[in-house]
């Protein structure tokens, strides 16, 4: 008699992992000022670490008044997924210890050749790198801070433009293995009102990448289907409207767009 066919384990992609695996806190990345644990996810045979966010544990927004943290945070990861960049590791909503919350993929930071800002003296920010602006940096002395003229970071200023992120530190840029670079820390995104506040100014007023203006286009189309049913789930219908928009005005100027000068162009603290 033959032995039995081993059936090979089925294989697991991440967004499962994720929202079917079961959640053990290991405990609690403090420097938040949300409620932000580091956990382990179990699935049929697969682990990995991931970060979980009770919206039990979010601190109200005044301007920020519709939906929550966690909703815009798996929004952006939508809009990332159907521009193909992949700058948002796996997010989902899901239930867990502490009540629905946005569930990600831990991403383990390099270091090595991964320098992305920098403050520099001089009023000219270098070969390699681009200006946004000068900074205090103590005893009444400022000094220019610039960002690396890197490909990645100029498809992430786009991709901030149109989630509208009011918040892009140099905290939540994270080199990982590979050459990728995440982007997180999304939860005040998609105000129908423009909150664009980010480090990523230095293309400001360039013009678009012609891979910019493709993933646009087909991002204005994804947005009119299922990409706009998958984010009318998570934000508003003032805010999809918004976004639309956003996306549309891109291509009209075919411009990054530039700082306006009604509200602080860079968020505090910047890092």
């Amino acid at each position: 008699m033959s032995a039995p066919e081993r059936i090979p384990p089925r294989s697991v992609t991440t967004a499962e992992l994720l929202a079917e695996g079961e959640l053990s806190v290991r405990g609690r990345i403090r420097e938040a000022s949300n409620a932000v644990l580091l956990c382990d996810v179990t699935y049929e045979g697969q682990k990995a670490s991931c970060v979980y966010k009770p919206v039990a544990g979010e601190r109200p927004l005044w301007d920020f008044p519709d939906g929550n943290l966690a909703q815009r945070e798996a929004a952006a990861y939508e809009v990332s997924e159907a521009t193909g960049w992949g700058l948002v590791p796996t997010t989902i909503l899901r239930d867990g210890p502490y009540g629905e919350g946005m569930c990600q993929l831990w991403i383990d930071q390099v270091s090595e050749g991964a320098e992305l800002l920098a403050l520099v003296d001089g009023e000219e920010p270098g070969e390699g790198w681009k200006a946004v602006g000068f900074a205090e940096v103590g005893e009444g002395r400022t000094a220019l801070l610039v960002h690396a003229d890197d490909e990645r970071l100029r498809r992430l200023a786009v991709l901030d433009v149109v989630i509208n992120n009011g918040d892009r530190k140099g905290g939540h840029l994270l080199p990982a293995p590979e050459g990728r670079l995440f982007g997180i820390d999304h939860g005040v995104t998609f105000n129908a009102e423009n909150k664009l506040r980010t480090l990523l100014w230095g293309w400001a007023g360039e013009k678009l990448t012609p891979e910019a203006v493709e993933v646009l286009e087909r991002l204005r189309g994804a947005l009119d289907g299922t990409l706009g049913v998958r984010l009318g789930e998570l934000i508003t219908v003032a805010e999809l409207d918004a976004t639309r928009a956003r996306v549309a005005g891109l291509l009209a100027s075919g411009r990054h767009p530039q700082p306006s000068g009604d509200w602080p162009a860079i968020p505090w603290p910047p890092v």
